[in-house]
């Protein structure tokens, strides 16, 4: 029972630490933004503009609820919320630490530590563009759809060079699971990560986690010049602010599963050492930081190039998902086989 409570609470955790981050990335993407135009970016709300994210998440709720009347009511309000759970669902499988003991049994620090976690995050992801579609189709507006249908076109293009970079991954580690993913690389000088391994898969799967985000270079979904808002276009009040969430949601849970695949997870240099020094506890809470600084890493880095890089045309977003990425991920794919294949 002890242990049906703690992942309870794990549960519990995991959800206000997911909203926390989300709400505190706008925040940051502004500061971040300031920052590279030279400007100061919030500082009215609370000391430096800390309670910026509080002001605007009370503005959203206070807003008007907007529902236009030529729409499908019940599909205009399940979109965002399909949208939202769909990104938070993502979270269970990532391990966030090393196990921890708890009544005499080894708990490791993660919902649930299915064999097939990768394969669950896929599905899941795949299912938010459902979230999209829905939302777009029953807004009944040209530009919504718009913006629904280049969405969805984007993310299932991309899924594809994704998925291929992934399958190189399981072909190393011999798993489907995140945590035997994680602890595969475990590894003194932390050369053990697969960044070292797949370094071309990496790339591709970081492009794909920015085309799979709506990030910019490629958030063709909303491009205000050309699709007024995009899919949300007719969307007010929460209804907005659940689409507005969910992208953050899905940059720290990308940031989380990049950092998972590539990166070591919640590994670091010489923390067999480490270990041996702190007790058990001490030592998850360590790893858990160190997985954290990783992630915010990532989180800042998907920002930088927002900030950065300017919005490819919708022809060239998908020459790069078609005829670059996919060509790229099959070779990475092959190559890693062959190379299995003549050191086994």
């Amino acid at each position: 029972m002890t242990i049906l409570v703690f992942k309870i609470l794990l549960v519990l955790v995991l959800f206000l630490i997911s909203l926390g981050v989300a709400a505190y990335s706008t925040y940051s993407e502004r500061k971040v933004a300031a920052f590279i135009q030279d400007r100061l970016g919030p500082n009215r709300a609370g000391p430096f503009g800390i309670l910026q994210p509080i002001a605007d998440g009370i503005k959203m709720i206070m807003k008007e609820e907007i529902i236009p009347l030529t729409s499908n009511k019940i599909l205009f309000v399940a979109g965002p919320a399909i949208t939202m759970i769909t990104a938070l669902m993502t979270s269970a499988v990532i391990p966030w630490g090393p196990s921890v003991t708890i009544d005499g049994m080894k708990v490791p620090l993660q919902v649930a530590d299915i064999n097939i976690g990768i394969l669950y995050v896929m599905g899941v992801v795949s299912l938010g563009v459902y979230g999209i579609m829905i939302g777009g189709w029953a807004s009944n507006n040209k530009y919504a759809l718009l913006g629904a249908v280049r969405a969805s076109t984007q993310m299932i293009s991309y899924e594809l060079a994704m998925g291929m970079s992934i399958i190189a991954i399981i072909m190393t580690t011999g798993s489907l699971s995140i945590g035997d993913m994680v602890t595969g690389q475990h590894g003194t000088w932390g050369m053990g990560w697969n960044i070292f391994v797949q370094p071309l898969g990496f790339l591709i799967f970081l492009i794909c986690a920015f085309a799979e985000c709506n990030r910019t270079p490629f958030d063709l979904p909303e491009s205000e010049t050309e699709l007024v808002g995009g899919y949300h276009t007719e969307y007010s009040s929460m209804k907005l602010g659940f689409y507005l969430f969910a992208e953050y949601v899905n940059m720290f849970i990308s940031s989380a599963i990049i950092t998972c695949l590539y990166f070591g997870g919640y590994h670091f240099p010489f923390m067999d050492k480490v270990s041996a020094i702190m007790g058990e506890v001490p030592f998850a809470i360590l790893c858990v930081m160190v997985f954290f600084l990783k992630i915010l890493f990532f989180i800042f880095f998907f920002m930088w190039v927002r900030w950065t890089i300017p919005r490819f045309r919708f022809d060239q977003l998908m020459n790069l998902g078609w005829k670059v990425l996919l060509p790229l991920s099959v070779l990475n794919m092959l190559a890693t086989g062959t190379i299995i294949v003549l050191n086994s």
